[in-house]
C-alpha cells in the first residue's frame, strides 16, 4: 500500500456479476468526473512534472468522494471509484509498467479523415497540448513491458476505494474496478518496430497479456468485479484498421480475444465483464463496424456480461442483433442506454424504451443490467459532458430503470 492509503478489508468476498432479480440493475462504464484540480495532478504526473504526493492523495480522496455519494444518489446499483486516480482507462499503464518511451504514431481515425471541416472544428476545441493527457501522443512499446513495483499503482487504487467503501456500509449492490484489455494496450501504445523483446505484434499482445493477468487477479482477488475495457475491438476498425479489410480487422479482435482469454485464466467468467465501444469522441462514426460482425467473435470472451453501447444515434438499432443471436448461455447484457457524447439530457420514458429494446432482444429481463455508452470522463484533461449534466444522465438511466422494473415486477 502507498501514498497513505486506508486500509483493506481484511478478507474480502468474491463476488459474480448480479443479475437484476427484482427490479433493472443500473451501472455504468467506469469513469465519472474528476475535480479540476486532481485532472492538473494526473497530467502532471504523467508528463513527468513535478508534484506534490501529499496534495495528489488529498485531491484522490476528495475526488473519490464525490464521485462515491454521486453513484448513491443518482441510484446506481453497482458502483466503482470513477477511475479517478487514472490519468486515462487505458493509458495508466505506462505509468506503472517499464519498456515504454518515444511517441506512438497513431493513425488518423476515418472519421477526421473523411470529414476535414469536422477535424478543424475539433482541433479548435482542444486547448494547449501540455495541459493534457496523452491520448493520441502515447509512448511505444519500445522494450518488454512488466510491472517493476509489486501492483503499487492498483493496490493503490484498491487501498483509497476500499478505504472510502468502508465508510458508506452497504449503499451498493456490487462494486466494480476496470483494467484495460491487452487489445487496447498494444493498439493505443504501439510496438516500435525495432523493439528487442516483440518480433510481431502478436508477441507484443501476448506479452503485455500475461503481466496484465496479474493486475486483473488482483482485482478480483481483492472481492470485485473486474471490467476489461476493450474499444478496441470495435473502434480500432476505424483507426489502425481504417485502411484494411474487414476481415484483417476482425482477425485481429480474434487474436485479441484469444490473449484475452488467457489472461483471464485463472478467474471465473462470471467475476468479469467486458466493455466494448467505438470510441466517445463527439463524430460522425458512420464507419464503425455493426455490431452483427462482432457478436460471434465477442461470444468467444470467458466473461460473464457484456457492456456495450447501444443509445447514440449511430447504433441504438442494434438491439436487434441480440435477438438473431442470442447471448451464450450464462452470459448477461450491460446495454448502453444513455449517449455520453451529447450534453442533451434523455427524458426517463426514452431510456425506458432503450432498456426494454435490449430486454426484448435478449427475451429475459434478469440478463440485462442498464448501463450507459462509455465513460463520461475517459482521460483527464478530456471532458464532453459537464459535471452537473453527467450526474443528471445517471439519475436518468435510475428512473428509466425504474419505468421498466415496474412494468416487469410491479
Amino acid at each position: 500500500m502507498t501514498g497513505g492509503s486506508p486500509g483493506q478489508p481484511s478478507a474480502p468476498t468474491l463476488e459474480s456479476v448480479k443479475q437484476s432479480t427484482d427490479r433493472i440493475l443500473t451501472t455504468h462504464t467506469g469513469s465519472l468526473p474528476r475535480t479540476p484540480e486532481l485532472t492538473k495532478l494526473l497530467v502532471a504526473r504523467e508528463r513527468g512534472r513535478a508534484y506534490n504526493q501529499e496534495d495528489f492523495d488529498r485531491e484522490v480522496k476528495k475526488a473519490l468522494d464525490l464521485v462515491l455519494d454521486g453513484q448513491r444518489d443518482a441510484g446506481i446499483d453497482v458502483a466503482n471509484d470513477g477511475e479517478v486516480p487514472r490519468v486515462g482507462f487505458s493509458t495508466y499503464v505506462t505509468e506503472r509498467m517499464s519498456g515504454f518511451g518515444g511517441i506512438s504514431q497513431r493513425k488518423q481515425s476515418l472519421d477526421l479523415q473523411k470529414f476535414p471541416e469536422w477535424a478543424k472544428f475539433g482541433e479548435s476545441q482542444i486547448g494547449i497540448a501540455e495541459d493534457l493527457a496523452r491520448v493520441w501522443d502515447t509512448a511505444q512499446a519500445q522494450d518488454a513491458v512488466h510491472y517493476e513495483d509489486d501492483l503499487a499503482g492498483i493496490s493503490y487504487d484498491l487501498g483509497v476505494f476500499d478505504g472510502a467503501l468502508t465508510e458508506r456500509p452497504g449503499q451498493f449492490a456490487e462494486t466494480f474496478i476496470s483494467a484495460a484489455s491487452p487489445g487496447i494496450v498494444t493498439t493505443t501504445m504501439l510496438r516500435s518496430k525495432d523493439n528487442p523483446a516483440y518480433a510481431t505484434d502478436a508477441d507484443y499482445v501476448f506479452g503485455v497479456a500475461e503481466e496484465l493477468r496479474k493486475e486483473y487477479e488482483y482485482i478480483v482477488g481483492q472481492g470485485h468485479i473486474l471490467q476489461l475495457d476493450a474499444p478496441d475491438l470495435a473502434m480500432e476498425r476505424v483507426i489502425e484498421f481504417g485502411d484494411q479489410p474487414l476481415s484483417v480487422f476482425l482477425d485481429r479482435v480474434r487474436l485479441h480475444i484469444e490473449a484475452m482469454n488467457l489472461a483471464l485464466v485463472n478467474i471465473p467468467a462470471e467475476k468479469v465483464r467486458l466493455h466494448v465501444c467505438w470510441g466517445n469522441w463527439q463524430g460522425p462514426h458512420q464507419d464503425d463496424v455493426p455490431v452483427a460482425d462482432l457478436l460471434p467473435l465477442l461470444y468467444e470472451a470467458k466473461v460473464g456480461a457484456l457492456s456495450i453501447p447501444l443509445g447514440n444515434p449511430r447504433h441504438e438499432h442494434e438491439s436487434v442483433a441480440f435477438r438473431d443471436q442470442p447471448l451464450p448461455d450464462g452470459m448477461l447484457l450491460i446495454p448502453g442506454v444513455i449517449d455520453v457524447t451529447t450534453n442533451y439530457l434523455e427524458h426517463p420514458q426514452v431510456v425506458a424504451n432503450r432498456i426494454q429494446a435490449s430486454i426484448d432482444a435478449v427475451g429475459d429481463p434478469t440478463r440485462v443490467l442498464a448501463g450507459i455508452d462509455c465513460g463520461l470522463d475517459t482521460f483527464a484533461s478530456y471532458e464532453f459532458i459537464a459535471t452537473d449534466i453527467g450526474w443528471a444522465k445517471l439519475r436518468a438511466l435510475r428512473d428509466g430503470a425504474d419505468i421498466v422494473s415496474k412494468r416487469i415486477w410491479g
